[in-house]
């Protein structure tokens, strides 16, 4: 009797162990989802020298694995999520993910945007061709809008390759109600359409400029 009484307390040990690890995983990815972009760097004025071309200024930095990167919007499914670096399983659990040596939002190429079926990407079973996407990072706003949709394996990650134009390429998994690990993946690739600067200051809201418009870039839709 007393090695059934120890058995079950162990066994409510381990209950308790794991429902506080999963309340501190939800709570980890709540405030994360609530995150907002942080306000606009200063507005600066930069002084060119006679003979600068350009051509020794620094690379943009790329942000430490797990901070900050973006908000990324789809009004038309109702997805709002935190874009974190990274694509790890730590990092998803939290939000989407940047996909590591893809470029940054902003930079000229292939942006690859990372998040789990079940939960973040979920409503992506919805999107459709036309639909709208906005990326908010610190300075500025990205507006896209979807070009295609594709099933592929897990093996083609041609899906990533560089592009000549501003594309965003946001990757999950699939189907969306297999149980256990999905055996393909769905892609979502979108255009850039145009990009507005956010104004100096102003902290913004989740999914829109958040601060004045100081400039705007349109392009072919």
């Amino acid at each position: 009797m007393t090695a059934l009484k120890w058995i079950e307390r162990m066994l409510f040990g381990v209950g308790l162990s794991l429902a506080a690890w999963c309340a501190f995983v939800m709570g980890e990815a709540a405030y994360t989802q609530r995150m907002e972009p942080p306000p606009p760097p200063p507005l600066t004025i930069t002084q060119t020298l006679p003979g600068d071309d350009g051509s020794t200024r620094p690379a943009p930095v790329a942000p430490a694995p797990g901070t900050w990167v973006g908000r990324l919007v789809a009004p038309s499914i109702d997805l709002t999520t935190t874009v974190l670096e990274g694509s790890d399983d730590a990092t998803l659990r939290r939000g989407s993910g940047h996909i590591e040596d893809t470029p940054l939002p902003g930079q000229n190429g292939n942006v690859g945007i990372a998040g789990h079926r079940d939960t973040i990407f979920r409503p992506l079973r919805d999107i459709k061709v036309g639909d709208p996407l906005d990326l908010t990072t610190r300075d500025k706003v990205y507006h896209y809008r979807v070009a295609s949709t594709s099933i592929v394996s897990p093996s083609d990650v041609y899906v990533l390759d560089p592009t000549a134009e501003p594309t965003l390429t946001l990757v999950t998994c699939y189907p969306f109600e297999f149980i256990g690990h999905a055996p393909r993946r769905f892609i979502v690739a979108a255009r850039l359409v145009d990009e507005e600067t956010r104004g100096a200051g102003t902290a913004g809201e989740a999914g829109k400029a958040g601060g004045e418009k100081t400039a705007v870039v349109t392009r072919d839709r």
